[in-house]
């Protein structure tokens, strides 16, 4: 899989320096919560709601029957200019007014109309019966057909009572659950496989009536099986039928329908119930929800429901809240035994390309005519009887670069793929953490040194998905995307991940770079 050499010793020492790196730094707040903006003043506000679609919603209303009007009073004025005997002025006022009434018509209420169907999808209800409702449901039915059966007016009075309780839980659970405000919060910065820590919070806007029972449940149905649909998509109508294309002599767009699966959703952000037993009037209470993904990639939920089975648990009755959010999941950063073979390797060989003048020893090798004299080690010269030079290592000198070398598809099978996008994002986590000065390369991008910038990359990179560069606009060339990045004249040391074969690698990298081989 990867490329292994290193001792016992070096094993041990990567394994504490990565842990006490990883694990314990606190350059990265994992649980940092977007905050609330300070509420603003009355004209703040004022200015808000006048930008709103609330306020837009308002203004058709007002014009409508102010068009209304107009048209009411146009109607009434021709009237009175009949009976006056003005032709031409009861002509003038009744064509006015129903030019205002069909201008309202046509315009203000479908638009009304588009607003409250808007808004009845946006708060629909879903109903599930639960089984103590089926029970009540089923004795109803039983005590009815008894009642039917006898004419008992004691058990339709009891049939009665039954059927009103139903009534009395659809309508007070519905306003448990209307007008109540919905805001998740999550983490700025998540990680494949660590736990973290969301918050939902839940308001009550209400000045008199609380909410009981409420539950905060994701929205997202689960398919059992593939769903298929009807779709229409474009094709050529061609004749005659069984020729080249160049050989048809009359060619025209046409339409086919044809049944097609539709794609699975994409993964939500949680599944879990969060649970608000009271919600007093004019309060917010707030909820921390354990949040852990087991794949980098970005999570989206679109809607977040609301449900209750308060008074009588007759039902389930869930509201559905618009609130888009999203997760962007950065890819495993743990300390795998991979990456313990590599870095005492790349440590080795980034020293030895660093090497240089400094206060720390490198080595000591034989003096060379081009090496100054007064870096001759007298005491090596003398016991060996040949000139010794010491070389010491470049402290001003802690450039490096990451680089992922994104494979084309099939080169690789799925599970090597995640790992090599794991090791590239541990390698980065891990050399930032040790103050270099760390910069990160992706094929088709332009070189950036911000960490979160690069595991964003990451996250969602894909085997051979071109991505646009940052100067030109355009799409990165495939033949040979290790050339493009200039990586020999940057004057850094690069760790390339890579799945290419050790002889197609430029030989002029060899010097400033280090490969890991990705394989099977």
């Amino acid at each position: 899989m990867f490329d292994r050499l290193r001792t016992r010793s070096q094993r041990t020492h990567c394994n504490c320096s990565f842990f006490g790196q990883v694990l314990g730094s606190k350059e990265v707040g994992f649980n940092s919560f977007n905050s609330l903006e300070s509420a603003p003043s009355v004209p703040g506000r004022v200015a808000q709601w006048l930008q709103s679609a609330a306020a837009e919603v308002w203004m058709k209303f007002l014009l409508a029957l102010l068009g209304l009007a107009l048209a009411f009073a146009s109607a009434l004025f021709s009237t009175v200019l009949r009976d006056a005997g003005n032709v031409w002025g009861t002509v003038l006022l009744a064509s006015a007014s129903l030019v205002l009434a069909t201008l309202v018509g046509l315009i203000t209420v479908p638009y009304l109309a588009r607003r409250v169907a808007m808004e009845r999808l946006r708060e629909s209800f879903d109903y599930d019966v639960t089984r103590a409702g089926i029970m009540y449901v089923v004795v109803t039915l039983v005590i009815g057909i008894a009642a039917l059966n006898t004419g008992n007016n004691l058990l339709y009075i009891v049939v009665a009572a039954m059927l009103a309780a139903i009534l009395v839980s659809g309508i007070v659970s519905a306003w448990v659950l209307r007008w109540l405000e919905l805001d998740v919060r999550l983490p700025e910065h998540v990680f494949a496989g660590r736990a973290v820590m969301g918050r939902i919070v839940l308001h009550n806007p209400r000045r008199f009536l609380p909410s009981f029972s409420v539950q905060v449940v994701s929205a997202r149905k689960q398919r059992a099986k593939p769903v298929k649909q009807w779709r229409c998509e474009a094709t050529t109508f061609a004749f005659p039928f069984n020729r080249p294309p160049e050989q048809q002599w009359l060619r025209l767009p046409d339409l086919r329908l044809r049944r097609a699966t539709v794609a699975s959703p994409p993964p939500g952000i949680f599944e879990g119930i969060t649970y608000f037993s009271y919600i007093p009037p004019k309060t917010e209470l707030a909820a921390d929800l354990e949040l852990k993904f087991d794949r980098r990639g970005r999570y989206c939920e679109d809607s977040f429901g609301l449900a209750t089975r308060f008074p009588f648990a007759f039902l389930t009755k869930t509201r559905h809240v618009s609130l888009a959010r999203e997760v962007l999941v950065y890819p495993r950063v743990e300390p795998t035994d991979e990456l313990y073979d590599i870095l005492p390797l790349v440590r080795g060989e980034w020293e030895s390309f660093v090497r240089g003048r400094g206060s720390d020893l490198y080595r000591i090798r034989e003096y060379m005519p081009e090496d100054s004299a007064r870096h001759v080690d007298w005491k090596a010269t003398a016991k060996s009887g040949s000139l010794k030079v010491r070389e010491f290592a470049r402290e001003d000198e802690r450039k490096l670069a990451i680089v992922f070398d994104n494979p084309e598809p099939g080169v690789i099978s799925e599970r090597a793929y995640e790992k090599a996008v794991d090791l590239a994002a541990s390698l980065a986590w891990h050399f930032t953490a040790q103050q270099a000065e760390v910069s990160f390369l992706i094929p088709g991008r332009a070189r950036s040194r911000d960490l979160h910038e690069f595991l964003r990359w990451l996250a969602v990179v894909e085997p051979g998905v071109e991505v646009l560069t940052a100067d030109a606009g355009k799409t990165a060339s495939s033949a040979d995307k290790l050339a493009e990045l200039g990586l020999g004249n940057s004057g850094e040391y690069n760790i390339v991940v890579t799945t290419r074969s050790r002889g197609s690698l430029p030989s002029r990298l060899w010097n400033s770079s280090y490969f890991v081989f990705v394989g099977e």
